[in-house]
């Protein structure tokens, strides 16, 4: 079968005085049938290709899934009189949301069974639950498209009853007032889908009498609900990539007016939570790496804070938690994650961990009162565990640890943590997995280098029990922990940001290069691998150094920058100016012209790639990836594989339900294992 050919209709967009011709535009008519055409063609052609891979594709979907405990469940929480937790059945899609009053030995509660809700759906996601103070009311928001516009309904929990008073077109954020009558949640501007809107429901009315509480008229900024860990206040947190202000109100006086925390100012970013008569916030105030501070109710502006945690240069302030007795902290330094616990009075102490390369938060913490702290870990070795750790005794209790089926023996596979030098001498951490039998430094060996880069978002070493297809077939995975990330701190990101994003390029090549050149693998046999965000990464570096990489899979890829940024009206471009820039001002246009993977395709031989997209992605327009491929087809000099596969039914996430997700993922390592020649077992 013969790779599809898209029509070309050429489009001159001029900006700046620079003109560019858009031969593919037309691609974003979402309700044209041509452009379903093509999508539909492309995916046949994806299919005839990977034809010979279909059994082996089976062969790596039953592998998979059968290492997922199919009738598992999450790690109780305590919570307002009942033990809180989620389970999956056998030959279940989706979570089945349960509860147990006093006792974990008391009778079990099903209040929200999303296997009967997501009966012959093709697509169907729970986002947000909560229950009202009293227990007797659920809301839930639900979303059958894929595209994050969710339904909230309630449903009666003690009989059952689902009321017909659905709230539509939602973003699936809500909080409960103290009355159980009264919920406030956020509403998104319907094309842009920017959350800007709060709105107050009582139960049993019509939603479209709600009140509008809060808009937020700022384009750069995003509103929504949450609540204080003491349930005594209700927040709005209007946020941009650069600055935040939040409102408070009493939980018990849902009819008061919110009133202001601290006033937005550009490049403050904050956070707070309520403990006895002050809030508590998390700040950059004069710390790029964030500190922490208190400020009392009655008077909560900036003038009024005294430093808690005072900043440190070389510690990122991540997180914060607070109990009865003790403050407790989620810290990053030199990339990795820390605990700290500091009792109100004593010294304080930091958890210990084992790994060369791991991560640890957090976790759920709903009680005040208590000397537990629930914490999460994980590593490239260890599977994800739940720890309950006394914060007086010292003793560390393993709750829970992801059980891979069929057995998993970590001590078979190591994992390390190297560094690469950058372009400007800057030293790139990389954590690396492989099993020891098959690992060979002799340049040979398949690796995926993975990363994403951007927004802040630290990618974390993280246990995978997917990742054993990979694995236990040879195949090193590799995680570059480049700038744009906050992986080393907040000047970690401001270094991939902006003006400066093309440090998060480099950074992914010279860890591409340092691998190569440290014999963990060659040209020949190493892939890259990104989504989204990361997924421009994957263009952009593959344009720039197309020969270092055999194969490259980019995820629902944001690749046509310029344009994108250019266009107002849609989901996204606004609220990342701050990431990226305003391409209407020439310097971040000319800049992100000189990046953009979209703009600079050229007449050259490029990798292996498989493309995927969701028709109704919310986040990178399908027509994205679809423009990009369509125009590698046209300029490409080599006769590598170029495949893109959109999900018809699904957006940016994927495919819902726990199992549907891996037949992608099945795809994507049959591509890369293909290229190796190993899809033998």
């Amino acid at each position: 079968m013969k790779a599809p050919v898209a029509p070309q209709k050429p489009l001159l967009l001029e900006t700046h005085g620079h003109q560019r011709t858009d031969k593919y535009y037309w691609m974003n008519e979402r309700e044209n049938p041509e452009v379903i055409s093509y999508l539909e063609a492309e995916n046949a052609y994806t299919k005839s290709v990977m034809k010979p891979t279909e059994d082996f594709q089976k062969e790596l979907f039953e592998e998979m899934k059968g290492r997922i405990k199919e009738d598992d469940q999450t790690v109780p929480y305590f919570k307002s009189g009942y033990y809180w937790y989620v389970r999956y059945q056998k030959g279940g899609e989706y979570p089945i949301y349960c509860r147990k009053k006093d006792s974990l030995d008391g009778q079990e509660e099903i209040i929200l069974d999303v296997n009967e809700l997501a009966k012959d759906k093709p697509f169907y996601q729970v986002g947000g639950t909560a229950t009202t103070p009293d227990q007797n009311i659920l809301a839930f928001a639900a979303d059958e498209v894929g595209r994050r516009i969710y339904t909230i309904w309630f449903k009666n929990l003690e009989t059952g009853e689902i009321y017909l008073e659905p709230i539509p077109e939602v973003t699936g954020n809500f909080v409960w007032a103290a009355d159980n009558q009264t919920l406030f949640y956020s509403k998104q501007d319907p094309d842009t889908l920017r959350s800007h809107r709060i709105y107050k429901h009582r139960l049993g009315t019509d939603s479209q009498l709600d009140e509008l509480v809060f808009e937020e008229k700022d384009e750069e900024f995003s509103c929504v609900m949450h609540k204080s860990k003491t349930e005594q206040y209700l927040f709005i947190h209007s946020e941009s990539t650069i600055s935040s202000e939040m409102r408070f109100l009493e939980a018990d006086k849902p009819d008061g007016e919110f009133r202001m925390l601290q006033e937005r100012v550009p490049f403050l970013e904050y956070a707070a939570d309520h403990y006895k008569d002050h809030f508590w916030i998390r700040t950059n105030a004069d710390a790029q790496n964030f500190k922490l501070v208190k400020a009392p109710i009655a008077a909560p502006s900036k003038e009024n804070w005294v430093d808690v945690i005072p900043h440190r240069p070389e510690v990122l302030l991540e997180d914060f938690d607070l109990f009865s007795r003790y403050l407790v902290t989620q810290e990053r330094s030199n990339g990795l994650t820390q605990i700290q616990v500091q009792p109100w009075e004593g010294r304080g102490f930091a958890l210990q961990f084992d790994d060369e390369t791991y991560t640890a938060w957090i976790s759920t913490n709903p009680e005040f009162d208590t000397d537990l702290l629930r914490f999460g870990y994980n590593s490239l070795v260890t599977p994800s565990s739940v720890f309950d750790y006394h914060m007086i005794s010292g003793e560390k209790t393993l709750l829970k640890q992801q059980e891979v089926v069929g057995g998993y023996d970590q001590n078979l596979y190591h994992s390390e943590r190297i560094w690469a030098t950058a372009a400007d001498g800057t030293l790139v951490p990389i954590s690396l997995v492989y099993k020891k039998s098959l690992f060979s430094k002799d340049g040979k060996s398949p690796l995926l280098l993975y990363a994403y880069g951007s927004y802040g978002y630290s990618m974390d070493a993280y246990f995978s029990s997917n990742r054993l297809s990979l694995l236990d077939r040879g195949v090193i995975f590799a995680i570059a922990h480049i700038r744009g990330g906050e992986d080393l701190g907040r000047h970690w990101y401001e270094q991939g940001k902006m003006l400066h994003k093309r440090n998060t390029f480099t950074d992914f090549i010279a860890c591409a290069t340092h691998l190569i050149g440290e014999n963990y693998t060659s040209a020949d046999h190493l892939h890259a691998m990104g989504g989204s965000a990361g997924g421009l990464l994957v263009g952009a570096v593959i344009n720039m150094r197309p020969e270092l990489f055999k194969g490259a899979i980019a995820n629902v890829p944001f690749v046509d920058v310029v344009t994108t940024m250019l266009d107002e009206s849609i989901p996204l471009t606004t609220g990342e100016f701050q990431e990226w820039g305003n391409p209407k001002d020439k310097e971040y246009y000319d800049y992100m012209l000189s990046y953009s993977p979209y703009d600079n395709v050229e007449a050259k031989a490029y990798p292996n790639l498989l493309v995927t997209s969701g028709l109704h992605d919310s986040q990178v327009q399908y027509w994205e990836p679809t423009k990009w491929v369509a125009k590698l087809r046209e300029l490409k000099t080599d006769q590598n594989l170029l495949l893109l596969e959109t999900n018809m039914e699904a957006g940016h996430g994927g495919a819902s339900g726990r199992f549907n997700a891996l037949k992608e993922l099945a795809l994507e390592y049959a591509f890369l294992l293909m290229l190796e020649g190993k899809t033998k077992h």
